[in-house]
């Protein structure tokens, strides 16, 4: 999601369920069967009274064991169903309100049943004008998931008919109740991976090999994902950090143009435990974990770890128009924030209709639920929370000192191996990036990004401000106690321009979203090389690609932790579209015939990513301190383009330059970096019986661009010119 501060209001349009009905009181509960099954079905499940834990369903030797957590039900009705697009269930067992319930957890053990099996349910509670008022949304002809479930299934879903009034058993959602035990992990593990040695990389696991030209078995799944790990492999990442993967509804569809536009992102969960159905091959089959489990076994034997982009901020069930097929069903009044002026409201910090109350307790115990079981039970290394700022409010949406969510999931020995890693804003205007609770929680940079953008593109008098980047963001860290990995690097991520479309457009061209191009960010702090969008002009072609060389290089020049977006690494375009957030479609499809032409810039980012895996001194946890090498180099000296004169105040200056003193014997390295548009002459320091051999140089055409170790041209004299717009980095070698 992005970054937005818009005036926050409460949602105030007429309900669809408007009209009273009774309330299912516990005294009618009681006197209903306590099961029933389908005259189609052979058999009927004994139903045991169960146990209050663990939430969710749970198959053991015996049967399965239901528990599910609602404080103002008066009754619910489990339904068993055989198939996963079986209309009607074959058993329906009601809970009784004294047998299945242990203060505010319905539960029950249903003997001999066996996975895989398919499930839904009818919630019960106050129902009419006054109970909407209250907050209450129990409507059980409704039926509902279990927040729990492992599995989805959307066979039968519309999603409109959960919009309006009406018994909707027929086109609802099934959860699907999955056996974790059958599974041969083969020994796999969490990586545990320095967070200084994290190389990101941002993708949409359908995205990335939907399009034909990936020419991978299964496209735009788990198992897709598989077949590129060699290329992710050899480019040089040690994470995927992937866009939502926790099931979501895709199903409602708009067309403009002759495209069919749909939730391709998934920034809308429906799910929390269970991966996305449409990432599977055999969703049918409830093989979701397997599935998942397999892509994360097979990146682990790679060495690369899987990151989750996770969104607790809100959930899939929009405002009060619906629909309601999960928590609002259960206990809207404790799962999300209302308006307290009337309750049949929300209010929305997140910008998607409504908002989950995290720091309530039963939500707490979800979320840090929902991680352990990731990385429990699925091997998750890390995950990085949409609009995490939201996890920071108290009940009446008051930003927390010491929000309990937010801690819970820093303290969790489950997850004391984890990587967590804040967007430290919300949509309703909080910002947190170097303030964000806890210890370790990294933060996306966003003011790396900023300043970054802006330097490139030629802006003045940003050299304190680029300093700053570049050497861990000290500025918003150290105080704390921090370090530079708390901050997570990057210049583009997927809400916002490509890199390429970074250097090609100075305006956003959303059309294609059918939203009149309204929509997306204004500010892209872009620059488009003297044109607009594509061209021919091979001048203004070269630059665009000397752009993307120069963001590159500072990027993985920078303390802290990188993170690159697919697609850059070979020029993707999303032809100026900077909210892709429906494009289903070649839009944002990782187009794999540009790694073959554009392989220059391939084999750039792959040496890049070499280059700073080889320089340990780039990748160190701590911030720079000023304390010299055995050959008095300091581990960091700024200059301009004279010797440690770096002009700080300077307010025309668009050059700077620093010295970075290598570790033990790897070589010192000599940064200098040019956005002025026309060459400069940088002074070098001279260093006791070495002398500086070139290993980068942006404005070179490949292969001198980025050069094997070893094969760095030796650069004679005291300075070196640098050309207009572009980036030169040196390395130290003895004679």
């Amino acid at each position: 999601m992005h970054e937005s501060s818009p005036t926050l209001t409460p949602t105030r349009i007429a309900s669809h369920y408007g009209q009273p009905q009774d309330v299912f009181m516990k005294a009618q509960a009681l006197t209903l069967p306590k099961s029933t099954k389908s005259p189609k079905h052979p058999k009927s499940y004994t139903v045991e009274r169960g146990r209050h834990h663990p939430l969710g369903a749970h198959p053991d030797a015996g049967g399965i064991s239901f528990a599910f957590f609602s404080e103002y039900a008066t009754g619910i009705e489990l339904l068993l169903f055989d198939a996963h697009d079986a209309i009607e269930p074959f058993q329906t067992i009601t809970m009784d309100p004294e047998d299945n319930r242990s203060f505010a957890i319905w539960h029950a053990y249903v003997r001999d049943l066996k996975a895989p099996v398919f499930y839904a349910l009818r919630v019960f509670g106050p129902e009419g004008e006054q109970a909407r008022h209250q907050g209450h949304r129990f409507d059980p002809q409704k039926v509902l998931i279990d927040p729990y479930a492992r599995g989805l299934d959307r066979t039968l879903w519309e999603r409109g008919s959960a919009c309006v009034p009406g018994d909707n058993v027929a086109t609802s959602l099934r959860s699907a109740v999955v056996d974790l035990a059958d599974y041969d992990w083969a020994g796999d593990e969490p990586l545990n991976r320095p967070m200084e040695d994290l190389v990101i990389y941002e993708m949409h696991v359908g995205g990335f090999t939907r399009s034909p030209s990936a020419g991978v078995k299964n496209p735009g799944t788990f198992a897709g994902v598989v077949e590129k790990i060699p290329y992710l492999k050899e480019l040089g990442i040690t994470a995927v950090e992937l866009l939502p993967v926790f099931d979501f509804d895709d199903s409602e569809t708009r067309t403009v143009g002759d495209r069919t536009l749909t939730n391709f992102w998934g920034y809308s969960t429906a799910a929390f435990f269970a991966p996305h159905a449409g990432f599977c091959t055999t969703p049918e089959l409830g093989r979701h974990v397997r599935e998942f489990r397999d892509m994360v076994k097979a990146l682990h034997r790679a060495g690369i770890e899987v990151i989750l982009d996770v969104v607790f901020n809100h959930t899939d069930e929009g405002n009060h128009l619906g629909p309601l097929f999960s928590f609002a069903g259960w206990d809207n009044r404790n799962y999300y924030y209302l308006d307290p002026a009337d309750p049949q409201f929300y209010y929305d910090y997140s910008g998607c209709g409504n908002t989950l109350m995290t720091n309530h307790p039963i939500v707490t115990k979800m979320v840090v639920d929902c991680l352990e079981y990731w990385v429990r039970e699925m091997h998750v290394d890390g995950f990085r929370f949409d609009e995490a700022a939201v996890l920071s409010r108290g009940a009446g949406g008051e930003i927390l000192d010491e929000p309990p969510a937010i801690w819970q999931i820093e303290l969790s020995d489950t997850l004391a191996d984890t990587k967590i890693i804040a967007e430290a804003w919300d949509a309703a205007g909080a910002y947190e990036v170097g303030r964000y609770p806890g210890y370790r929680w990294a933060e996306w940079n966003g003011l790396y990004r900023d300043t970054m953008r802006r330097f490139v593109r030629g802006e003045p008098g940003l050299a304190g401000a680029v300093a700053t980047r570049l050497a861990g963001s000290a500025d918003l860290y150290q105080a704390r106690g921090h370090r530079p990995i708390n901050s997570v690097n990057f210049v583009t991520c997927h809400d916002g321009f490509t890199l390429a479309d970074l250097v090609s457009y100075n305006e956003k061209h959303n059309w294609a979203n059918g939203e009149d191009n309204r929509d997306g960010n204004d500010d892209n702090m872009s620059w488009n090389c003297g044109q607009e969008g594509p061209t021919d002009d091979t001048a203004v072609r070269s630059l665009r690609e000397r752009q993307i060389r120069n963001f590159a290089t500072l990027l993985m020049m920078s303390r802290g932790v990188p993170m690159l977006v697919a697609g850059d690494e070979i020029g993707r375009t999303q032809q100026g579209n900077n909210n892709a957030y429906c494009q289903d479609n070649e839009i944002s499809w990782f187009d794999w015939h540009l790694a073959d032409a554009n392989p220059d810039l391939l084999r750039f980012w792959t040496k890049l990513l070499a280059f700073r895996k080889a320089n340990r001194v780039l990748r160190r946890r701590e911030f720079y301190n000023g304390l010299a090498n055995s050959r008095g180099v300091p581990d960091l000296t700024w200059h301009g383009t004279r010797l440690d004169a770096p002009g700080w105040t300077d307010p025309d200056t668009r050059a700077l330059a620093c010295t970075i003193g290598g570790e033990g014997d790897e070589p010192d390295l000599h940064l200098m970096m040019n956005m002025y548009w026309e060459p400069l002459d940088f002074e070098l320091m001279g260093i006791p019986g070495h002398r500086w051999a070139t290993a980068i140089n942006t404005a070179l055409p490949a292969p001198a661009d980025i050069v094997e170790p070893g094969a760095e041209q030796p650069v004679d004299g005291s300075t070196y010119a640098v050309a207009g717009r572009s980036i030169a980095v040196l390395v130290s070698r003895p004679y």
